[in-house]
Formats: structure tokens, C-alpha cells, sequence
């Protein structure tokens, strides 16, 4: 599986980064199961949150950690500073505080990636790098970067951090899928656009993206009579994505694969570094998610996809 390097990180991350979203204590088992899956297709980076599962999801991933005593293997990637129901996260006190119960949670000193879930843009930019550095400078993260923020506050963040040597963002983490959202899918969610896509292009800055399937867009339950999941409706129902739809299942008829994996492969062959969240959650999932990352995509294909041939 191809990586992604990251500055200060011991392992490169892997372009499959394995979502635990539904990770519980309760649900050990699955997880177990599903982790052991994941780093046997060559899987190294796992993505959780203060806010998953109320922190089981934390607490769960920690228990695999410990159990199979691979912590110097595996990227553990967390995130905080979401908002609560009393508002906004994105300061000291609130990103201190979480950050300690996510390491207990963990069962760990360090964090190989942290994010903020969302941004304040009340607070200066230069607030946030302070503080953020400072727990690079203790150990307690190795490199950072932003989940939602929008491009203006990335690129203003990264100036602030050259211009007085701090460490500055490493990755974005927006939605990135060949479905393109109407709408977010949570309030203040990002999704990428073509300004945003030309920017990362520019940039090379990595994109870890999240719902990358587009939630099972491409799966195949779903038709455009079908409007029984009122999520998918509101944020994927267009003419574009079902034309686009239309267009991965040729594609994927062509190279003797599905059209799930053709959605994949969308996302991890752009022309900048890009790795994808994803979510499976039997084995059979798993081993696709794993040969979607043998498909190679052109220029051009990218590009009929996304409707722009």
C-alpha cells in the first residue's frame, strides 16, 4: 500500500487510513476483528475523536494498541475542538483538556496526528498555532493539521507559522469522493470543490479525506427512484453524481472491478498526495477497499469522472 510521508512522524501513513467511528468497548470484538483486518492489507493509520461514541471509540482503539503491543507501528490520528452544546472548542483550556483525556483514553503518551474537528475563526490564527506547537514541543503530537477549516484559514495559518517558525498545518482533511455534495453533511462539514481541488494541486499539501465513498453512494443500493435515506438524498442526489455514477460503473466494467472501487481509486489518484478514511465493516469490505488501491487511474479518466471530459 502506497504511503504518505509526514514531517515528524516515525511511520509514513498509509493511503488507507481506517475509520473507528463505531468503535466501542462494548463492540471490542468487531473492532478487534476489523484492525487486525486492516493492518493485514498493510494498513497503518487510524482515525478517532474526543467527540466518536461519546470517547468509546478512544477507548476502544486503546485496548487494541495495548493488546496486540503495536503502538510504534500505528499512527493513532485523534481530533478535537468540536463544538459542544456551549459552544465553540478551538482554545487553550478546551484543546488542553481534551487532548489529556484523549492520551488516558488511549492508552498513550502521544498522539502520531492530531486535528481540530472544526475551526473558531474568532480566534486568531496565531493563538491556535501557539498552542498547538507547545504540545509538539512536550510530545504529546507529532504533527498536526485541520479537519472543516476552510482554504483562506489553512493558508493564513501556514504564513503565520513561516513567518515565526512554528510548525504549521501537515494535512487538510475535508470531504473528498466522486459524488460531490449539495450540501454539507453535518453543519460547518467542508467539502472540496474545484478551487479547493486546485489548491491542494498547487500546494502538494496532503488530504486525508473523510466519507470518501460518499457514505455508499457507489455501492449500488441506491437509485435515484429510491429516496428512503434522507441523508443521501439531501447531500448526493443530483443529476451530476448520477451521471458520474453512471460513468464509474462503465469504468468499472472496462477494468474488471466495481464501481465501489472505481470511487476509490477517484480519490487516491489525484496529483497531490491524498489517503482515504474508510469504514468496513466485514472482511469482504476490507479486501476491497485493499485492490482499490491497485487501481490505477489517467489524467484523463480522473477527469471523464469527474465530468470535466
Amino acid at each position: 500500500m502506497k504511503k504518505i510521508n509526514i514531517p515528524g512522524l516515525h511511520n509514513s501513513v498509509s493511503n488507507l487510513i481506517m475509520g473507528s467511528d463505531y468503535f466501542t468497548p462494548e463492540t471490542y470484538e468487531l473492532a478487534r476483528t476489523n484492525l487486525d483486518a486492516y493492518v493485514a492489507i498493510g494498513g497503518n493509520t487510524i482515525d478517532t475523536a474526543f467527540i466518536y461514541c461519546g470517547g468509546k471509540s478512544e477507548q476502544a482503539l486503546g485496548m487494541w494498541v495495548e493488546e496486540r503491543g503495536n503502538r510504534k507501528d500505528i499512527n493513532i490520528w485523534t481530533k478535537g475542538g468540536h463544538p459542544n452544546r456551549d459552544g465553540n472548542r478551538v482554545n487553550k483550556q478546551a484543546i488542553d483538556e481534551e487532548l489529556t483525556i484523549s492520551l488516558e483514553r488511549l492508552r498513550t503518551d502521544y498522539v502520531d496526528l492530531y486535528a481540530l474537528h472544526r475551526d473558531d475563526p474568532a480566534v486568531p490564527v496565531g493563538e491556535v498555532l501557539e498552542i498547538l506547537n507547545s504540545h509538539v514541543e512536550a510530545g504529546r503530537i507529532l504533527a498536526f493539521g485541520a479537519s472543516n477549516w476552510t482554504w483562506e484559514r489553512i493558508l493564513e495559518a501556514n504564513r503565520y507559522a513561516a513567518e515565526h517558525g512554528l510548525r504549521g498545518f501537515e494535512f487538510n482533511s475535508p470531504n473528498l469522493s466522486l459524488a460531490k455534495a449539495n450540501e454539507p453533511y453535518w453543519r460547518d462539514a467542508i467539502s472540496v470543490d474545484e478551487a479547493l481541488l486546485a489548491e491542494h494541486e498547487r500546494t502538494k499539501l496532503p488530504l486525508f479525506s473523510w466519507s470518501s465513498q460518499a457514505r455508499g453512494f457507489f455501492t449500488g443500493r441506491y437509485t435515484p427512484e429510491d429516496r428512503s435515506d434522507a441523508d443521501t438524498v439531501r447531500v448526493f442526489y443530483n443529476d451530476d453524481n448520477w451521471e458520474r455514477y453512471r460513468r464509474a460503473e462503465k469504468l468499472a466494467a472496462d477494468k474488471g472491478v466495481t464501481t465501489i472501487q472505481i470511487a476509490l481509486a477517484y480519490v487516491l489518484n489525484q496529483p497531490f498526495p491524498t489517503a482515504a478514511l474508510i469504514g468496513p465493516r466485514n472482511e469482504a469490505e476490507m479486501r476491497s477497499c485493499g485492490e482499490a488501491t491497485e487501481i490505477e487511474l489517467t489524467t484523463e479518466e480522473i477527469q471523464w469522472l469527474d465530468l470535466r471530459a
